[in-house]
């Protein structure tokens, strides 16, 4: 009897047990995406990207009346005030915990507040250190309104998920909110963050452009506030100084007096930045070796033909883009960084607030190993002489 006493004791307390009727249920919610913020006439200016689940899950035959996301946009004298003013416009709760991307324009690096508005993302306890961050000269509202070629679901947008195109090329490392605070409290204080344009290169089926996002250049932020860009070819140097293994296309000219070009995959597999301290001077020696495929072809071209190419034309390309970012007062291959990890007392004697002084001739040496040529297939004649 007393044990009958208790059970339906036990049973009792469980009812008025409260479960999780204080969560949101999730189709209740609506999620941000992504966000942009822009600052004009002294006002911040945002724009939030809210994603549609049921596109992200679509079968291979979606419905063509399915909406990706809706942009909402709103201005404050405070990015949280922006924020807010769209919250009074929703009839759900907003959930930030899969925002994946935000965009800045250059007049919000600008202001004098630019490191406060990437502050805010890192305070708010639902968003997330994995947060990509890009920087735009275009319009804000065209790039969030731009969906993936072929209908493709928002989550394998450019800005999103800038990986995805990684085995094809690496121009401009993408950088998330963790690399990027990483990168303004360690020497050079300096980041690159990905420039995105919008591009009409694509043709869609009512015959008119197709617009998608593309990524041409940097914008370099740093402690202090915002430097400048760096656009197209004066750009280029930088995918050949990444520390990581990447790939990307360049094209040389085989023979100076018949104009022959050839456009090469490079695949660079090592880079190794040595400083160089002789009587308190510094200098750079830069060595990268890599890996080339043919595209094309031309007859009678011989390896080292190829090789003097891509020797010349890297070489180029790296200087080009290093001397760019000293007229901005930039360090772009954050050299200051590898004398600091590799000799600290020197860099603490000449470093000026985190930077070390750098000239055209900073850099003494760059060594362009390539180890292998590969032709491709071979469907015509030999395209290789040895």
């Amino acid at each position: 009897m007393k044990r009958k006493i208790i059970l339906t004791i036990c049973f009792t307390m469980i009812l008025f047990l409260s479960g999780c009727w204080d969560v949101s249920e999730p189709q209740r919610m609506y999620y941000v995406h992504g966000v942009g913020v822009d600052f004009k006439d002294n006002k911040y200016e945002v724009y939030i990207q809210l994603i549609n689940f049921a596109d992200v899950a679509k079968s291979e035959t979606p419905s063509p009346e399915t909406t990706p996301s809706e942009i909402g946009h709103a201005k404050g004298d405070t990015m949280e005030e922006a924020i807010y003013n769209i919250y009074r416009s929703v009839d759900q709760e907003i959930f930030w915990g899969h925002m994946t991307y935000a965009i800045f324009t250059e007049e919000v690096l600008k202001s004098e507040h630019a490191i406060s508005v990437i502050d805010s993302f890192l305070r708010f306890r639902e968003t997330r250190y994995q947060i990509f961050a890009h920087c735009t000269k275009d319009s804000l509202e065209e790039i969030l309104l731009i969906t993936p070629l072929v209908n493709k679901p928002l989550t394998t947008s450019k800005l999103s998920s800038p990986l995805n195109t990684k085995a094809l090329e690496t121009f401009i490392e993408p950088v998330d909110l963790r690399s990027l605070i990483i990168g303004l409290n360690e020497p050079s204080h300096e980041v690159a963050l990905s420039l995105v344009s919008i591009n009409e290169s694509w043709e869609s089926k009512n015959e008119k452009p197709a617009k998608e996002t593309s990524v041409n250049g940097s914008c370099i932020l740093s402690k202090d506030g915002f430097k400048g860009t760096l656009k197209g070819n004066t750009a280029r140097g930088t995918q050949w100084m990444l520390t990581k293994k990447n790939r990307g296309d360049i094209t040389i000219q085989v023979d100076d007096s018949e104009r022959d070009y050839l456009t090469l995959d490079l695949e660079k597999i090592d880079l190794d930045v040595k400083p160089i301290v002789k009587n308190n001077q510094v200098t750079f020696e830069i060595d990268i070796k890599f890996n080339a495929t043919l595209n094309g072809f031309k007859t009678k071209v011989t390896s080292d033909e190829i090789r003097k190419g891509i020797i010349k034309k890297v070489k180029e390309e790296i200087k080009t883009t290093y001397e760019e970012g000293l007229k901005l007062n930039v360090d772009i291959y954050r050299l200051s960084e590898y004398l600091y990890r590799d000799k600290v007392k020197v860099w603490k004697k000449i470093e000026n607030d985190g930077k070390i002084p750098l000239t055209k001739e900073s850099i003494s040496k760059i060594n362009v190993n390539v180890n292998k040529v590969n032709p491709g297939r071979k469907t015509f004649e030999e395209t290789i002489v040895e």
